[in-house]
């Protein structure tokens, strides 16, 4: 049963009504499932059983220290990009051992902070990213663990946005250039190479991606054997994709005798980069409608919640489900699910049948992903709050920001 159910006729998560949760915490709030995080991770975990396997959720997806500190009981890894996500990491009780640090504008300080953490590996993504690293390391008296992304130029047939591993893309290094990159960090007397990393893109509903990039990524570990450099673990990075409307996400069987077959008599491990497959359906956003607006050309129901909650549907025209916590029976007209900020992009949700009234529940789902993680303080809006919920109870994880807390930082101009 989905964690996300009605009960008495209304929208619970797991064994607790969302409309409790907002009389409690107010609107707009994220709302997440506990049961639904272990159990995503469970089982993406549980397929790849047979592989030699880390598993690194890309906290980018989701941030929050309930959410990774739950993930970290579980002995999960974690994908970072920033010196902040490091920081997150820490503060959940991560294991900065099990951490990769990804990203194409890694500082020194950041680099430093992760060598002096002890960092799994640090997946390098430039020549002069290169060169930085080493002279950080040399400085500290270590040596580095090193990573190349490598990128396979193929088309993961996903949003452009959210497409990182084609020629074009800024991300990673390309395959022509990629053994000399090798060779040369196998030169440096703080650098230790480690690895080879992929990451083709995010929400892919179709394994022919993966298998054409990691063909390739494979043959380059082989070249690379050939000159003496020989690999620890290859890295095939995430991005598989969930069920926002009709889509058929991979199921992970497949994905795991795939990499099953490729992987084959390789002594390498296998490092994994999930996000959203780990947190995307373990959300909601949960908000209020405070008018309904009948237009000439079309139906407006104006929410407490907007793109600076929620920036998926404007920046990407990403589509979520939306549904009433208490649903009515009449009457039935379509609305544009809109927010209060001014720009005509701030919509939620387009042409839904809804039998709404003022001040009726929403819930818009699969929002754990890419959701609280972009939000803004876009139009001086305190961001919502975040609530974690386990069985039957619900857990304030971020409390609602105060307007006054949006300019605590600031001063008036002398």
């Amino acid at each position: 049963m989905s964690p996300f159910h009605y009960a008495g006729g209304e929208l619970c998560a797991e064994g607790v009504p969302l409309a409790r949760i907002a009389r409690e915490f107010g609107t707009p709030a994220y709302v997440y499932s506990r049961a639904a995080i272990e159990a995503n991770f469970r089982a993406f975990d549980a397929a790849l059983a047979r592989l030699p396997r880390l598993v690194c959720y890309a906290m980018k997806a989701n941030p929050n220290l309930a959410v990774l500190s739950v993930l970290a009981r579980l002995g999960c890894g974690f994908d970072i990009v920033s010196g902040g996500e490091l920081a997150r990491v820490l503060a959940a009780g991560g294991d900065p051992a099990k951490v990769v640090f990804s990203g194409v504008g890694k500082n020194a300080d950041e680099m430093a902070a992760a060598l002096k953490a002890g960092i799994r590996c640090f997946n390098v993504e430039s020549e002069p990213e290169l060169e930085r690293l080493a002279d950080v390391a040399a400085g500290m008296g270590q040596r580095a663990p090193v990573s190349f992304r490598v990128n396979p130029d193929v088309d993961p047939q996903t949003h452009p946005y959210i497409s990182t591993g084609l020629k074009e893309n800024k991300f990673g290094v390309g395959f022509a250039v990629a053994p000399g990159l090798y060779r040369r960090a196998a030169s440096m007397p703080s650098i230790r190479v480690v690895g080879i990393d992929m990451h083709i893109g995010s929400q892919i509903t179709d394994l022919a991606p993966y298998r054409e990039a990691l063909a390739k990524l494979l043959a380059l570990v082989d070249a690379l054997a050939g000159d003496g450099i020989r690999l620890e673990h290859v890295d095939v990075g995430g991005g598989l994709g969930i069920r926002y409307r009709d889509e058929s996400p991979v199921p992970l069987a497949a994905y795991a005798s795939m990499l099953g077959e490729a992987m084959r008599g390789r002594p390498q491990t296998l490092v994994f980069e999930p996000g959203r497959r780990l947190v995307g359906d373990a959300g909601v956003l949960l908000t209020r409608v405070e008018y309904l607006k009948q237009g000439d050309a079309r139906n407006f129901a104006v929410v407490d919640a907007a793109m600076n909650d929620l920036l998926r549907p404007a920046l990407y025209d990403a589509w979520h489900p939306v549904d009433a916590v208490r649903p009515r029976q009449s009457p039935v007209d379509t609305w544009q699910i809109v927010g209060p900020v001014c720009e005509s992009a701030d919509f939620l949700a387009r042409d839904r049948d809804l039998a709404l009234a003022p001040g009726d529940l929403l819930a818009i789902g699969a929002a754990g992903a890419y959701a609280m993680a972009m939000s803004s303080n876009y139009n001086a809006r305190p961001r919502a709050c975040e609530v974690l919920v386990d069985v039957d109870r619900a857990h304030l994880v971020r409390r609602r920001e105060r307007v006054e807390d949006l300019f605590a930082g600031e001063s008036i101009a002398p």
